[in-house]
């Protein structure tokens, strides 16, 4: 990860976000709280990194498929204009 905040040091703070949000909906956030993150076992913190890495795939697939979509409009106008001249 820190090779990933030198090339976009703007997204450190959206990845503790995410990594916060992730760690909540797996329950681990009091035990995070507790313990801090030097004592979560290796397990846990890889089950949060999983999920932040499936949920950043769900991000860019939505992403795609939405600029998908607007080329696929924009080549549907393109073919009426041509069908019009």
């Amino acid at each position: 990860m820190s090779n990933w905040r030198k090339i976009y040091p703007k997204s450190e703070d959206e990845l503790d976000d995410l990594r916060d949000e992730v760690a909540e909906e797996l329950d681990l956030d009091d035990d995070i709280e507790e313990r801090g993150w030097e004592n979560m076992t290796t397990r846990e913190v890889g089950k949060i990194g999983g999920h932040m890495v499936k949920k950043m795939i769900r991000y860019a697939e939505k992403q795609m498929d939405r600029k998908s979509n607007i080329t696929d409009g924009n080549q549907d106008s393109e073919k009426k204009n041509k069908n019009e001249i």
